[in-house]
């Protein structure tokens, strides 16, 4: 269990440091938002919902897609919290904005989905 933590979490941690550099190398624009605390959020979230999933899927294995999708959920309904005056405040998004947040959202979602997927097919 922690060995499958710490290579899903060192995935998290190189996918940050690659994506992230990259979009802010590829942006010329200037976001009303900090790039780099939409991409720490999505990292520190993805790996609390995969150790979530870890425990849950130990103690109820049954249960643990249930509980992912509650993560998602909760992941989802924080991020809005966090970051509601800088991005929801702006009605007009352009679309370097509207990419700048959906980018970061997709890339983590889709390793964390591949992550649990593998974790819940080899138990």
């Amino acid at each position: 269990m922690s060995k499958r933590i710490l290579v899903v979490t060192s995935i998290f941690f190189g996918l940050f440091l690659i994506a992230y550099n990259l979009h802010n190398y590829l942006i010329d624009a200037v976001l009303p938002f900090s790039l780099f605390k939409v991409y720490l959020f999505h990292l520190i979230a993805a790996i609390i919902v995969y150790i979530g999933i870890e425990i849950v899927s130990d103690k109820l294995p049954n249960q643990a897609g249930y509980a992912y999708l509650t993560f998602i959920f909760i992941k989802i309904g924080v991020f809005v919290l966090i970051f509601q005056s800088s991005v929801f405040a702006n009605d007009d998004l352009t679309q370097i904005e509207r990419v700048g947040l959906v980018v970061p959202l997709f890339l983590f979602l889709i390793t964390e989905a591949v992550s649990v997927s593998r974790l819940l097919n080899n138990q």
